[in-house]
C-alpha cells in the first residue's frame, strides 16, 4: 500500500444499520481507491458491527467498544489508528451522509491547491438536495464563540459556490492534515457529542492553521436521523451543557460567568414568552449544572497535572 497519499477515513457508528451500508457503498467507490476506514462503534445494539464486517475488503477495520465512548472520544480512537497506519491525512465524516465517487479526490486536490491545513465541502441536505446544511462556518464572538453555519436552510442558488478560508466546519466531513493533530491535539472527549468540532476548529484557528470550504466537493446528510434532530432532548441537553463548557473553557473563567449570564436571560425570556415548555427549561437548567461541572473537573485535573 502506498503511503504517500494514503487517506485514513473515519466514522463513528451507534445504531447505524439503517444508514451504514449505503455510506459504505460509496465510499468503495471513490476514484481515490488508497484509504483505509475506521469504523469506531460505541456498542451499537442493532447489528452495525456484523454489517460492517461483511464487507470482505481489506480497508475496512472495526474498533468495537465495550461501551458508548461518545463522538469525540470514537473520533479520537479512528484518528490514532490512521495516524499509526501512516496516512497522510484523516477525513472525519458522519456515516449518514452520501457522496459522490469524487469527493476524496476532490478534497485531496484542495489541500493542495489551496495549501490549507483542513478542508470540507458544502454539505446539503439529502432528503431535499437543494437544500444547504452548512457551507462553512464561523463563530459569533459575542455569544461565546457559538459556531455558526452559513447558509443553513438556504436554496442552493450557486450563493456559497466560492472558495474561501473559513473559521469552522463541522466532522461531518472534514479532512485534516496529519500534522494538525501534533500542532493542537485531537478531539476533547469530555464533549461527548456535539461541539467537539467547534472546539477542535477554535483551536485551530488560534493556532493561525488553515481551513478552507471547498464547494466543488458535496456531501448529503441525513440530518438528525441517528441522533433524533436538534429539539429532541438528548441534543438540547448535549448542546446546552457544552456551550457552557466550551466558553469556559476557551474564555475564561468571567467571560465565561458573562456568557452564562446572557445564555441564562435568553432561556428565561423564551421561558416567560413560552417559547420553550417548562419540561426544555429543567433539561436546559440541569444541562448548565453540568457543563460547569466537566469544566471545574477538568480545570482541577489540569492543575493537578501541573503540580
Amino acid at each position: 500500500m502506498d503511503k504517500s497519499n494514503l487517506i485514513g477515513v473515519v466514522t463513528v457508528t451507534f445504531n447505524s444499520r439503517g444508514v451504514i451500508d449505503a455510506f459504505i457503498a460509496n465510499l468503495l467507490q471513490q476514484t481515490h481507491s488508497n484509504f483505509v476506514l475506521y469504523v469506531v462503534d460505541n456498542l451499537s445494539t442493532d447489528g452495525t458491527v456484523d454489517r460492517v464486517r461483511n464487507y470482505e475488503d481489506a480497508r475496512i477495520f472495526v474498533i468495537s467498544n465495550q461501551r458508548n465512548l461518545g463522538v469525540a472520544e470514537g473520533n479520537n480512537q479512528g484518528i490514532k489508528a490512521a495516524l499509526g497506519a501512516g496516512c497522510v491525512a484523516v477525513l472525519l465524516i458522519n456515516n449518514d451522509t452520501e457522496f459522490e465517487s469524487l469527493l476524496l479526490e476532490t478534497l485531496i486536490a484542495g489541500l493542495t491547491e489551496h495549501a490549507c491545513d483542513m478542508i470540507a465541502p458544502k454539505i446539503l441536505f439529502h432528503d431535499n438536495r437543494q437544500i444547504i446544511w452548512c457551507a462553512g462556518g464561523g463563530f459569533r464572538p459575542w455569544r461565546g464563540y457559538m459556531g455558526i453555519h452559513y447558509g443553513m436552510g438556504q436554496v442552493d442558488r450557486g450563493q456559497f459556490d466560492v472558495v474561501r478560508r473559513i473559521e469552522l466546519a463541522p466532522t461531518c466531513c472534514l479532512l485534516v492534515q496529519k500534522d494538525v493533530f501534533a500542532k493542537i491535539g485531537f478531539m476533547d472527549s469530555r464533549y461527548f457529542v456535539y461541539t467537539d468540532d467547534t472546539d477542535f476548529c477554535f483551536r485551530a484557528t488560534r493556532a493561525r492553521l488553515k481551513l478552507f470550504y471547498l464547494p466543488s466537493a458535496r456531501i448529503f446528510h441525513k440530518a438528525g436521523s441517528l441522533s433524533g434532530g436538534a429539539e429532541s432532548d438528548f441534543a438540547v441537553r448535549y448542546c446546552t451543557r457544552n456551550y457552557i463548557y466550551f466558553v469556559f473553557k476557551n474564555l475564561g473563567f468571567w467571560l465565561g460567568l458573562y456568557h452564562l449570564s446572557d445564555y441564562q436571560l435568553r432561556l428565561l425570556v423564551k421561558l416567560a414568552l413560552r417559547r420553550v415548555g417548562v419540561a426544555r427549561f429543567v433539561i436546559q437548567q440541569k444541562a448548565l449544572i453540568e457543563g460547569l461541572r466537566i469544566w471545574i473537573d477538568s480545570s482541577r485535573q489540569r492543575l493537578q497535572g501541573v503540580r
